[in-house]
């Protein structure tokens, strides 16, 4: 069986946690079934000096061809427009070269290029939107519409999004709530949209429970200062724009109140200094919160030392396409969350596989009707909802139905 080449363009690099967790699982299985894959990625200079060899022997293994670009981030746009136009020469060339049936494109930079590409030489175009971007840059601070320039390119991203959902041959959305928002807008109602949607997935694999060494989760949790009558409150992740820190703190400070026992430990790149002193503003005793960061391959078994996560997102409109990648993983450990409601499709998973509790409002009172009884969940029950609905092999079988459907070829 003959091979179809696909073009995957990515503005997120592989060496960031999020290429290596949600770009490069995919593609690997993609790769086994009839598909070649060109990745063009754009790198942090920082990231990418240390990760490279890793990605890239990642990427021979699985017989994909990567083509690394650096990112730049400075003169704000400026430097992402000169990125962009890196991004069109190389896609350009690489089609010269390898006459791709398929231009996959992640999120709305990317699908400049794939939009372009389908007029020019009628590939396929597959716009895997990843969430509402340029409302993300907006209600995360980022573009500020006071500035003009902020302005017209949100204005810019806000048409080009009606275009790409009108010329894509298949739109990829993380949720359900996503979905439903585009089919509500009344400027897309006169067409039927292919949509389809694929949360982000989950390597069951590698997180998964039984394979955690209990000698080296002994080790961790001395090394922490984790005693074994300890109740952990863990947060994994970046804290970024979008997660509401002084929420979450101020949840620990109600709990730490009533369990005397409770640590809360964060598995983060982030700084603990800044996080420090917020808590301390709030009266928390910092001695209870505790900081590490480890690679990818690690974080199941830091993850295990959790009793119980939090995350609390900010539930702005952009966020009703948002999919946390922590959902997923945190279930497949069998590990119950506490979220907050709101964010795309995260409440509708815990109601519907009993795999945590969610808070309609973040508030003291709110806080305080928490029980942090957690017995009812069971680790096996919550590995089976990851299973069901956020396993990899099922998130790869859509993608191969979806380029399928748009080659109109049997899966």
């Amino acid at each position: 069986m003959s091979r179809i080449n696909v073009l995957y363009i990515s503005y997120d690099g592989m060496t960031d946690p999020l290429g290596q967790s949600q770009v490069l699982p995919y593609l690997e299985g993609l790769t086994k079934k009839r598909y070649a894959f060109h990745l063009i990625s754009f790198e942090k200079p920082e990231r990418f000096e240390t990760g490279k060899d890793i990605i890239a022997k990642r990427c021979e293994k699985a017989a994909i061809s990567w083509h690394p670009q650096i990112y730049t981030k400075k003169p704000p746009l400026i430097s992402t427009l000169k990125d962009i136009r890196k991004m069109f020469n190389v896609a350009f060339e690489l089609h010269r070269q390898h006459a791709f049936q398929i231009i996959h494109c992640r999120s709305y930079v990317a699908a400049l290029v794939g939009q372009i590409m389908k007029k020019k030489f009628q590939t396929k175009f597959v716009f895997d939107m990843r969430g509402f971007w340029a409302d993300e840059r907006v209600e995360g601070n980022i573009w500020k519409l006071s500035n003009p320039i902020f302005k017209w390119a949100y204005h810019y991203f806000k048409r080009k999004e009606i275009q790409y959902f009108r010329e894509a041959d298949y739109t990829i959305s993380l949720t359900e709530n996503g979905a439903n928002e585009i089919r509500s807008w009344k400027k897309l109602q006169d067409q039927e949209l292919a949509i389809e949607v694929i949360p982000c997935c989950v390597d069951l694999d590698l997180f998964n429970p039984a394979n955690i060494n209990p000698h080296q989760k002994r080790e961790l949790k001395r090394s922490l200062g984790i005693s074994s009558n300890d109740m952990v409150m863990g947060y994994v992740g970046s804290i970024g724009t979008w997660y509401m820190l002084d929420e979450m703190l101020d949840f620990f400070k109600v709990q730490a109140d009533r369990y005397p026992r409770l640590k809360f430990l964060f598995v983060t790149g982030e700084q603990p200094t800044s996080i420090i002193q917020i808590a301390a503003e709030k009266g928390i005793d910092t001695e209870k919160l505790i900081f590490t960061s480890t690679v990818h391959k690690y974080v199941p078994l830091h993850l295990s030392l959790f009793d119980f996560s939090i995350f609390f997102i900010r539930p702005t409109f952009s966020k009703k396409a948002s999919s946390p990648t922590k959902q997923g993983e945190l279930m497949a450990m069998g590990i119950p969350i506490i979220c907050n409601a709101g964010v795309g499709d995260t409440d509708l998973v815990v109601e519907r596989y009993q795999s945590g509790k969610v808070l309609n409002k973040l508030t003291p009172l709110a806080y305080e009707n928490v029980t942090l009884d957690f017995t009812a969940f069971k680790a096996t029950e919550l590995r089976k909802g990851a299973e069901a609905f956020f396993s990899l092999s099922e998130g790869v079988d859509r993608y191969g139905r979806v380029y399928s459907r748009v080659l109109s070829i049997n899966a």
